[in-house]
């Protein structure tokens, strides 16, 4: 199965939900790496707050780097370049946050997520991210709550973490 890329149409729009979170879009042309880019092309960098993606960087990728971002502590986001950091709690944040977001993507949505995700293989002990996001994943819904990350109705609260 293929995954949604940045240069498909809903990666075309990435931008206007970065810019909720006061974070910056930049492309890389094809030939060149990424800047930023902990695992390497054609994964997405971050350096700062600006989110570093080419035409052939998984959308998942993208949307995971940006919550990232938004998950971290000032202290971290303010020397953040390439490695994000953060503990397991807040993995687990960053994955519950990016299949939310995904649904304020038009075009994309968390169906699409969940499929993204198992295809590249991220791995939960339930055996897909829709089976860890349904039943396995309150610690992340709690965690995202405590930080304001999310509200009571698991919509984004548009904040970062302080």
């Amino acid at each position: 199965m293929t995954v949604l890329l940045c240069a498909d149409k809903p990666g075309k729009t990435l931008d206007r939900l970065l810019e909720r979170y006061a974070m910056h879009l930049q492309w890389v042309a094809d030939d060149h790496p990424i800047p930023g880019s902990h695992f390497g092309d054609p994964e997405a960098g971050l350096i700062g707050n600006t989110l570093l993606v080419r035409n052939d960087t998984p959308l998942h990728s993208a949307f995971h780097e940006t919550c990232h971002y938004i998950c971290m502590d000032d202290q971290r986001r303010q020397a953040l370049h390439t490695d994000a950091g953060g503990d397991y709690d807040e993995e687990n944040g960053v994955c519950y946050l990016q299949i939310l977001l995904a649904d304020q993507l038009p075009g994309f949505g968390r169906e699409r997520m969940f499929r993204d995700m198992d295809a590249w293989g991220y791995s939960f002990r339930l055996g897909s991210s829709r089976a860890w996001f349904e039943n396995d994943a309150e610690d992340a819904r709690t965690w995202l709550m405590h930080y304001h990350l999310i509200d009571e109705h698991q919509q984004p609260t548009w904040k970062l973490r302080k």
